[in-house]
């Protein structure tokens, strides 16, 4: 059985990390360096850093913060935010980036992904798709959620998937923060199209939505979650134990 891996998320403006609702009302949560620190600690199996306005402010990442949380954890760390070139890739990478996740620089260049799987290989390029319903359809929005793509996002994750893209991040807009589950048809809909990991994010409330996510959706690979996790809503420790006890495989 594979084992599915539970990821918190840091959003990250400004040097800090931050949470909102629906990608937007962000609020501050703590300093990057000790949240991930404590996640490394509460066995999270993999840890995610997004400087979440780069690409809407057109800048670089916010190296030194990355630095410091690579420096600090022990587990594999994914980083994404104004990802838009190989150069970007190669400069994450150095500061200690295991994965780089990309989003609108894909969008901007699809054939950013097929260089950098070429480059640095599929396993390190994660796609990662911000989505959301408009008139019933599910759609990719770029720059932090801010703006519609028009791209059909099922199609679109396929594309990039066929390009190089090793994993796919599918986040929820409508479910994001919400903490009233994840959005399963969505993600029914993804892993339906491609046989990469894919891991859920939005929407996560309480330990029993990962039960559902994992029980509804089989072959989503991981479940990430940022609200739960930062305000003590949900420790890590406790959720892998439910998780265990209703016979879903996941690491100690």
């Amino acid at each position: 059985m594979i084992t599915k891996r539970i990821i918190p998320c840091l959003g990250v403006r400004d040097g800090r990390v931050v949470k909102g609702v629906n990608f937007e009302g962000l609020r501050d949560v703590s300093d990057p360096a000790r949240l991930a620190a404590h996640y490394s600690g509460q066995g999270a199996d993999e840890l995610v850093f997004y400087d979440i306005t780069a690409s809407a402010e057109g800048r670089r990442l916010f190296a030194d913060a990355l630095r410091e949380v690579a420096r600090t954890i022990f587990i594999p760390l994914t980083v994404g935010g104004g990802i838009s070139s190989l150069e970007d890739f190669d400069r994450v990478l150095k500061c200690g980036a295991d994965k780089v996740s990309v989003n609108t620089g894909a969008i901007r260049d699809p054939s950013l992904v097929r260089e950098a799987a070429r480059r640095y290989g599929d396993q390190c390029v994660v796609l990662s798709a911000d989505v959301k319903r408009v008139d019933g359809r599910f759609r990719v929005f770029a720059r932090g959620g801010r703006d519609d793509t028009g791209l059909e996002a099922v199609a679109w994750i396929k594309k990039c998937v066929s390009l190089g893209a090793g994993e796919v991040v599918v986040n929820s807009i409508d479910t994001d923060g919400v903490k009233g589950g994840f959005d399963l048809p969505m993600l029914e809909a993804v892993c339906s199209a491609v046989d990469v990991p894919v891991v859920a994010s939005g929407g996560a409330g309480c330990a029993g939505d990962f039960v559902e996510l994992f029980r509804g959706v089989p072959r989503v690979s991981a479940g990430l979650a940022a609200s739960i996790f930062h305000f003590g809503e949900v420790e890590i420790p406790a959720l892998k134990a439910e998780l265990r006890e209703k016979g879903i495989n996941v690491r100690s």
